[in-house]
């Protein structure tokens, strides 16, 4: 082959017949398989079948990695099923070509390699995945409500089995090179210098084929099929509502139906894949996915490259943000006036990377990047200081008095402050443009979001550079302005409240967090407050009732009181036992009121409305994006306000009137609601 017009392939056929299409996307950092990319490899599997070399080899020449799936960017424009159906159509004959092309083919896996780059690789005969820790591979499409649509359910069950086949479609996990080679996903599994010769090497001599054990067999007959299913959805049930997440079930019921005949699965796998992306969740993850995105390019990096962070303040938060900015190859000096708190961090931190990381070597690594410093030596050094003391003004601002004359001319100090306005903390600096808002949420390794928090005096450089060392750190960064509470806090707090004002009110609490669960979070909000901390939870919400209508109930402040915090103390509203809430049942003659969860919910929107009247956040997107990231609110409806946008305004204007009828003025609807 010697046609090398295209703008995403290069094309090299060597002396012994080879052929290595070069992965390369014009004008992208990452390699996605868009319509053009898609065209374009048509054309170069239809001339490889017209002229068979002597193999074929698909590599990427993208440092970031092979190909990270489908061009997410093009979802939004696929309206009707028609569309949906052209476009899987379209790449089934992509894949089925390389499938059937007579010579050899090799997938060289470097970095990630996710959904239909995944796809892909697995319509190739043989893979050689690099293995370093980074090289990931996966099915994701589930997190975006949907399932493998270019031929992956059948050739991952198929190559794999059905445990672990069917375990990485319905989680969308990744998995490691390690884990691939030992699962049969990739033949090889071997540094990245030698992958040019170990795809020679199949090409010349076939590896053994991988042989999965009898009971794969078994569990993929037709009568077992069934039973097995069983099991699949209770398990999907546990962290998953059919009704919200439809699409690990349509992969159960797919497989159930049609895995005897390869060919009909193939075709019921568009069928399904096609009702599935034009319903409202798909379209909802695929937003949220999309607003990810737009985080992200938020914190670009540019020319910013800090390398010293310092921490101080060994507490969790200021030791968890400790460690992961360890984890992710920052030198890290943590300071606090007890070696036992430090001792402490760097136990838990030692569980983290084990957990992450699995390599001893890499383990060691990160661990020697997080340094404990007594004496704040560190801070001379450092390009970002971290707080993470109490949050009480005064106290904040006596530590930066003393820490600002030995800091860097260009170090920025960043306050993990959950409520605290910067310009209470900024006066006393004789640099105040140098102070921004990092604001981490608990648990710091689970949740995405960070908050970058300004005032006006803090330099747009700062706020900047803030972002990309929040990119840097794999967070995702959302811009806010220092008003009471910024936006996550601001909008959880008077959900947080409306919970326990439905306690006191004699509600069951499991009733309580069943109406928020069945609307799609996470966690309800009883059990979270728990989690978080009933203290924590006091001192925001007596901060943020300060500067808006937010009443503090009096219970909460008995149990502060008492000393019953919640999870961390193993009592708050209820009992912990080995970290698990203790729900007592609900009486079954008990008559729930029919307005629990519009309390919750329309106390959180009216609060995320008023957040867009006080200009907190640019936009309802980023809105959405940060509660979503950095709540958990519920994702399949594509966060606040776009469950406002599709459930409509006047409706829930009216809802909000009601409440307030019976419920008095909390709920009354901000006047930013007629602006929407």
């Amino acid at each position: 082959m010697t046609n090398n017009n295209y703008k995403n392939w290069k094309i090299n056929q060597d002396n012994d017949g080879i052929v290595w299409l070069h992965f390369d996307k014009e004008n992208s950092p990452t390699n996605v398989l868009s319509k053009d990319v898609l065209h374009e490899l048509r054309d170069i599997i239809n001339e490889l079948e017209s002229k068979p070399p002597r193999g074929v080899v698909f590599l990427s020449d993208k440092e970031s990695g092979f190909i990270a799936g489908a061009d997410i960017k093009e979802f939004p424009e696929i309206k009707t099923e028609d569309q949906a159906r052209e476009a899987l159509n379209f790449g089934h004959s992509i894949c089925n070509s390389i499938e059937n092309l007579s010579c050899p083919t090799v997938a060289l896996i470097h970095g990630f390699c996710l959904g239909g780059g995944m796809e892909l690789a697995l319509a190739c005969r043989y893979r050689i995945a690099d293995n370093d820790p980074k090289c990931k591979m996966g099915l994701p499409e589930v997190k975006l409500g949907i399932h493998p649509g270019f031929g992956g359910t059948v050739r991952m069950i198929r190559l794999i089995g059905v445990m672990n086949g069917l375990d990485a479609i319905l989680t969308g996990r990744n998995i490691s090179a390690r884990i691939a080679k030992r699962i049969g996903l990739v033949n090889y599994a071997v540094p990245k210098r030698h992958h040019i010769n170990a795809a020679r090497n199949v090409i010349f001599k076939a590896p053994k084929p991988f042989k999965l054990p009898f009971w794969n067999r078994i569990l993929n007959h037709k009568r077992a099929r069934p039973w097995v299913a069983k099991l699949l959805i209770k398990k999907v049930e546990k962290k998953a509502s059919r009704a919200h997440y439809p699409s690990p079930f349509a992969m159960i019921d797919l497989w159930v139906r049609c895995y005897d005949d390869h060919q009909y699965m193939l075709q019921e796998e568009i069928n399904s894949f096609v009702g599935l992306i034009v319903g409202k969740t798909a379209q909802n993850l695929i937003r949220v996915f999309l607003l990810s995105e737009q985080l992200k390019s938020l914190g670009k990096t540019g020319d910013y490259n800090p390398k010293h962070v310092h921490v101080i303040g060994a507490g969790v938060m200021g030791g968890d943000i400790a460690a992961w900015c360890a984890l992710n190859g920052f030198k890290v000096t943590l300071q606090d006036r007890s070696m036992e708190t430090l001792a402490k961090v760097i136990k838990r931190a030692f569980g983290l990377y084990k957990k992450r990381l699995k390599d001893k070597h890499l383990i060691r690594a990160a661990l020697d990047r997080l340094i404990p410093d007594i004496k704040g030596d560190g801070l001379k050094k450092a390009d970002i200081v971290i707080e993470a003391i109490f949050e009480d003004p005064q106290v904040k601002r006596d530590l930066y008095a003393e820490i600002e004359p030995r800091l860097k001319k260009d170090a920025i100090i960043a306050t993990n402050t959950s409520s605290i306005p910067l310009d209470e903390l900024n006066t006393i600096l004789k640099k105040p443009e140098r102070l921004v808002g990092l604001h981490f949420f608990n648990p710091v390794a689970m949740m995405p979001l960070v908050e970058i928090v300004h005032c006006p005096k803090t330099s747009n450089d700062v706020s900047r550079m803030a972002a990309a060392f929040t990119r840097r750190i794999n967070k995702l960064p959302l811009p806010v302005t220092s008003t009471p509470g910024f936006l996550v806090n601001r909008v959880l707090m008077p959900y947080l409240m409306e919970s326990v004002e439905l306690a006191g009110e004699g509600i069951p609490l499991a009733l309580i967090d069943k109406a928020a669960l069945d609307y799609g979070m996470p966690m309800g909000p009883i059990e979270l407050a728990d989690t978080v901390g009933l203290d924590i939870c006091l001192n925001v919400a007596e901060i943020l009732s300060q500067h808006m209508e937010i009443s503090v109930p009096d219970r909460l402040r008995k149990m502060v009181e008492k000393g019953d915090l919640g999870k961390k103390t193993g009592k708050g509203f209820y009992a912990f036992k080995k970290g698990k809430p203790v729900k007592p049942a609900i009486p079954k003659d008990y008559t729930a009121p029919t307005d629990i969860q519009d309390r919750l919910i329309m106390r959180l929107l009216n609060e995320a409305v008023a957040c867009l009247r006080d200009k907190v956040v640019d936009d309802a997107d980023l809105a959405d994006g940060g509660i979503i990231f950095g709540t958990g609110f519920a994702p399949f409806r594509g966060g606040p306000f776009q469950y406002i946008d599709s459930r409509g305004k006047d409706q829930l204007i009216k809802l909000l009137d009601q409440l307030e009828h019976r419920h008095g003025p909390r709920f009354a609807a901000d006047k930013e609601w007629q602006q929407l």
